[in-house]
């Protein structure tokens, strides 16, 4: 891995070099590979690494004894994940991590904080501390989505969050049919359903991942 590559990651931004081989060091970093779909962590095991993505992107899922598969997060380059259960190596994961495609991830032991006061322990715990608050914002904000009963509800809502955060009514989403309908949770046959029923309405227009509100 190229440590100015690391340097542009979110748990790694503000550090030098320096601070970042001492950081990999005591972190006990570990770089591995995974092809589109494998499972990275599974629910029900424990871990006592976080997974920063290097290439490609993960997802997070829910699947429950049914299943019925709930995309909680998409994560690309640069963002991390299970760091709380890293930190909490004695909670057992309630969801799994799987390669959206072909991935590379550095994982990092955070029990190496312990007892350091380097610089770069206090600049690596601020950034967890901010990963850690935007994540529980993402979630906050899925809430908001999947809150309306009805499918065309779950959707606006969606759409909408996208054009404020780009501040246009034109934009990509990161998701496919099936992971925006498992992001929603909805049927994608009733997700297809719904997106040609306000298109047809005149409230949108889409073609594949590109969507404009009209």
């Amino acid at each position: 891995m190229e440590i100015r590559e690391l340097m542009r990651s979110t748990l790694f931004q503000g550090m030098t070099e320096e601070e970042i081989r001492s950081a990999l060091t005591a972190l006990r970093a570990e770089e591995a590979a995974y092809p589109k779909g494998s499972a990275i962590l599974h629910a029900g095991e424990t871990t006592d690494r976080m997974g920063l993505v290097l290439d490609g992107s993960v997802t997070i899922e829910s699947v429950d004894v049914w299943g019925h598969r709930t995309i909680l997060a998409l994560l690309g380059a640069g963002e991390l994940f299970a760091e709380v259960y890293a930190l909490l190596s004695d909670e057992v994961l309630l969801v799994d991590v799987r390669a959206n495609e072909d991935c590379r991830i550095l994982f990092l032991r955070p029990e190496g904080l312990e007892g350091e006061d380097a610089s770069w322990a206090l600049k690596v715990l601020r950034s967890l501390l901010t990963i850690t608050a935007r994540k529980d914002l993402a979630l906050s904000i899925r809430s908001f989505h999947t809150a309306p009963k009805s499918a065309r509800g779950r959707i606006m809502a969606y759409l909408d969050t996208m054009s404020l955060r780009t501040h246009s009514k034109k934009f990509s989403i990161p998701f496919d049919r099936q992971q925006m309908a498992d992001y929603l949770d909805l049927d994608r046959t009733a997700l297809s359903k719904e997106l040609g029923r306000m298109r047809d309405d005149g409230l949108i227009v889409f073609r594949k991942d590109q969507f404009e509100i009209l």
